[in-house]
């Protein structure tokens, strides 16, 4: 087998050098942060979080109570008690915004590229817990989903898939990710919904899944969303509908309105996951993924 058909999975005639190149230059980088850092902290947050049933047995001295199962106690006359095993392994799984709004950077990388490096981080962190990593790519519509498995070349594969997925929609639904997820992943599962957000309409089925599972948000972000240059006129296109708006950038009023308007987004974004128990990660294109996850880790480890 090549090495091409080990990292991936495909034939290698079908891949592009420079796919694999990226591809193993992303998990070099991801393996070296979550062996140093990531793993330990990914571990202490995520590990140990239930137990599940086991069998039931009969009843002996020294059993707590409060386990004893009434209704096999009834049908056999003598009691029985539940056994549970600590919950060991966890499903990771990776629902990735790549409409046309993650194609715009103005620092060190494109929103894609940040939302693919957390993707990789977040997986590479679960496989070496030996996690099942799941991965849903989506637009206004579900573009792929790749079933949790374990293992590098599983790892390698959502790599490559988070960083060149090539979708046929370029709008937003979050609501569809959301939507899929319900009814694919019937455990209860660790959920990553790494996104800008730039959407309505989703606030019922994010409360949803975060009853089910244990919902996190990735809210990536780029400085130039968040306040303008003095640059004169600009013509701004979004990039998912194709709309353009002419500013003038020179008006310190059209700035004050702009960021304005990007606070309140925000706010309204945080106060949405805070309603629904939602615990959000806010990356920017201004710095690497792996700051703004250890920030997260170590906070949530703190509140446990």
């Amino acid at each position: 087998m090549s090495r091409a058909e080990t990292a991936t999975g495909e034939s290698a005639a079908l891949i592009p050098k420079e796919v694999l190149r990226r591809v193993r230059e992303l998990e070099l980088r991801t393996r070296r942060a979550v062996k140093d850092i990531l793993a330990g902290q990914y571990s202490s947050v995520f590990k140990g979080r239930g137990i599940e049933f086991s069998e039931v047995r009969a009843y002996e001295p020294g059993d707590d109570v409060r386990t004893i199962d009434w209704n096999v106690t009834a049908r056999f006359g003598h009691p029985f008690v539940k056994r549970f095993v600590e919950e060991r392994e966890l499903t990771v799984i990776l629902a990735l915004d790549c409409s046309g709004s993650g194609r715009f950077g103005s620092s060190q990388a494109l929103k894609s590229e940040r939302a693919a490096e957390a993707a990789a981080l977040i997986a590479a962190a679960a496989i070496r817990n030996n996690d099942k990593v799941g991965l849903v790519l989506f637009t206004d519509r579900v573009e792929k989903y790749i079933r949790p498995q374990k293992g590098r070349r599983h790892v390698l594969r959502v790599i490559r898939e988070a960083l060149f997925a090539s979708p046929s929609g370029t709008r937003t639904r979050i609501e569809s990710a959301l939507q899929h997820v319900s009814r694919v992943v019937r455990r209860r599962a660790i959920v990553f919904l790494i996104s800008d957000f730039l959407d309505s309409g989703y606030e019922r089925s994010l409360a949803a899944v975060a009853r089910r599972h244990d919902l996190v948000a990735v809210s990536i972000t780029d400085p130039r969303e968040l306040e303008l240059p003095r640059s004169g006129l600009v013509e701004l296109e979004d990039a998912e509908t194709g709309a353009r708006l002419l500013l003038d950038t020179s008006s310190a009023r059209v700035r004050r309105e702009y960021s304005a308007a990007a606070r309140r987004r925000a706010e309204e974004r945080r106060a949405l996951f805070r309603r629904s128990g939602v615990d959000e990660i806010e990356l920017s294109t201004s710095r690497p993924a792996l700051g703004g996850l250890l920030e997260f880790f170590r906070a949530r480890e703190g509140r446990r």
